[in-house]
């Protein structure tokens, strides 16, 4: 490829991609890994100490981060998922080694350690860059313009003009490039922190250059939710969770908040700090099951999150083939074996599964149309790969609808190919 007018960047929850676009066709960005190449890069930071870097901090991103902290877990601080933070006014910043780490902070830094991955293909030569956006953002109360704020702040290293697109958008694009008829399509896309929905005319398939988008939804639900519901479920229980301690002469429940961030990937790297340790101290002080609270602090202090949270990744992925898995998890003292049927799993995150149908309907309602109007439902994102997600949509629009593909890659492809257009104005976000 010699003309590179546009890169289409999907910044994922858990993981991200590049591509590139331009007269002569598009292509994904590989990048560089510990032991081989891959346009899928992990959508993780790993900081330790080390004098001879500036600040004092070592970082690796990516495969690479997983490699660094898997070398040497408790010296390391391992962060994922922070992308689910985007828009919370609630974060200010994240204490690594006792320094205040920032958003942005930590966005630029992944983005230039994944360019210094990409051979060159994501620093100059793009005249646009078009980013991909949640519908809706993660979190309780999200703030997109402080989501906004925090994305323009990383991504102008880029020296090109930067443009937002809803994500489901870009997966749409994409799609529209393998189909042969006109269609209006509901594009679902399920990725690590959100759920995102959007229902797009396509008049000119092919070429992708006549697509109408007609309305759009999400929700701040998907893997990672799947992901605590599991944590919940088969570790919590033996951390505290549903435990009394003594204050004074009263016998109260520990509170929920100790637990909520445990099982939140985005937030449990930052609970080994040394405020949050003394304080989980004195609550296993006072707890009637001390035990138990000791087991959650040796996780915490033994950085064992990406442990924990493989081990929860390979249940989640088995019962998505299988009817039944085995679950196994050891480390900081703490030791599960559970067998877990994919219907215990399905109960587990009905709740989560309404909400997302509720955002399909949303979607459906805003375009002014019911299921019949849908010619095809695109499913994309790596929680699309889970049989109750897909069996909504099949119950909803029936199996011969239902297309899926490039689950990790379609929309950064979309993406570029969106930044190519002439007129981005029904486009951006």
């Amino acid at each position: 490829m010699t003309a590179l007018p546009a890169l289409g960047f999907d910044f994922g929850t858990t993981n991200s991609v590049a591509a590139l676009a331009g007269d002569t066709g598009s292509e994904l960005v590989r990048l560089e890994g510990p032991e081989r190449g891959d346009p899928v890069f992990r959508s993780a930071l790993c900081f330790w100490q080390d004098e001879a870097e500036r600040g004092g901090l070592g970082v690796a991103a990516g495969p690479w981060a997983i490699a660094e902290y898997l070398d040497f877990p408790e010296g390391s601080r391992f962060l994922q998922s922070f992308k689910s933070v985007a828009a919370s006014a609630s974060f200010e910043h994240a204490i690594v080694f006792e320094r205040r780490l920032r958003f942005e902070e930590l966005g630029r830094t992944f983005l230039a350690l994944m360019a210094a991955r990409a051979e060159g293909a994501l620093t100059g030569g793009a005249r646009r860059v078009v980013v991909g956006r949640p519908v809706e953002y993660a979190g309780s109360r999200p703030d997109a313009a402080l989501a906004r704020q925090r994305y323009d702040a990383m991504f102008a290293g880029f020296g090109a003009e930067v443009h937002y697109v809803y994500e489901p958008l870009g997966a749409a694009f994409s799609y529209a490039t393998r189909i042969a008829e006109p269609a209006t399509v509901l594009v679902a896309d399920f990725g690590g922190g959100t759920s995102d929905f959007s229902v797009v005319r396509i008049e000119a398939p092919g070429a992708a250059r006549r697509c109408s988008p007609l309305a759009h939804a999400g929700v701040g639900i998907a893997g990672d939710r799947f992901d605590q519901r599991i944590v919940e479920h088969l570790i919590l229980p033996l951390l505290g969770k549903g435990g009394r301690y003594r204050s004074f002469d009263k016998v109260l429940d520990i509170p929920a908040g100790w637990f909520a961030d445990f099982s939140d990937w985005s937030r449990l790297a930052l609970m080994r700090n040394r405020k949050t340790l003394a304080e989980l101290e004195k609550l296993r002080r006072a707890a009637l099951d001390p035990q138990a609270i000791g087991r959650m602090i040796a996780v915490v202090e033994g950085e064992l999150g990406y442990q924990l949270y493989h081990a929860v990744g390979a249940l989640k992925r088995a019962l998505s083939a299988e009817e039944a898995a085995h679950f196994h998890f050891e480390g900081g003292d703490l030791a599960i074996e559970a067998d877990v049927t994919r219907s215990e799993f399905e109960a587990w995150i009905a709740p989560d599964m309404a909400r997302i149908e509720a955002a399909v309907d949303r979607a459906l309602a805003l375009a002014g149309m019911d299921a019949r109007a849908i010619d095809r439902v695109f499913l994309t994102g790596g929680t699309s790969l889970t049989p109750r997600v897909r069996r909504l949509f099949e119950e909803r629009f029936g199996g011969e609808r239902i297309a899926a593909g490039g689950e990790l890659t379609s929309i950064a492809h979309g993406l570029a190919l969106i930044g190519c257009q002439e007129d981005m104005s029904a486009w951006t976000a």
